[in-house]
């Protein structure tokens, strides 16, 4: 890369991001706009809200640079469901670690063929 390049990516990176495993219970605060939410459009400022998901960190990818990602799952109304976060989008406004994991294993891959 040119060094424009990565003077561009290093100062898009968050700087306040707690260590982040696989097996750690996090719950991400993601910025979603109302509109999404409401159906209907505004003439207004476009509004947005904190939706918060919480759940098991089941893999993390694409190392610690700008395209680094986490996948999130946790069971709703019995329907197990999976989300992938971008760790460095603007969208996300922060991410808390609830409790560590102790795994063996770098993907927890498993975990979709069990229940509760």
């Amino acid at each position: 890369m040119t060094k424009e390049v990565k003077n561009f990516v290093k100062s898009h990176l968050k700087k306040d991001l707690p260590e982040i495993n696989p097996g750690n219970l996090v719950r991400v605060y993601q910025k979603i706009p109302v509109s999404a939410f409401s159906g209907a459009t505004t003439n207004k400022k476009e509004e947005e809200k904190i939706q918060v998901f919480e759940g098991i960190v089941i893999a993390r990818k694409h190392g610690k640079g700008i395209n680094s990602t986490i996948t999130v799952r946790r069971m709703l109304s019995g329907v197990r469901v999976e989300r992938i976060f971008p760790l460095h989008s603007p969208t996300i406004k922060k991410i808390e670690v609830l409790e560590k994991g102790k795994v063996r294993r770098a993907k927890l891959h498993y975990l979709r063929k069990k229940q509760g």
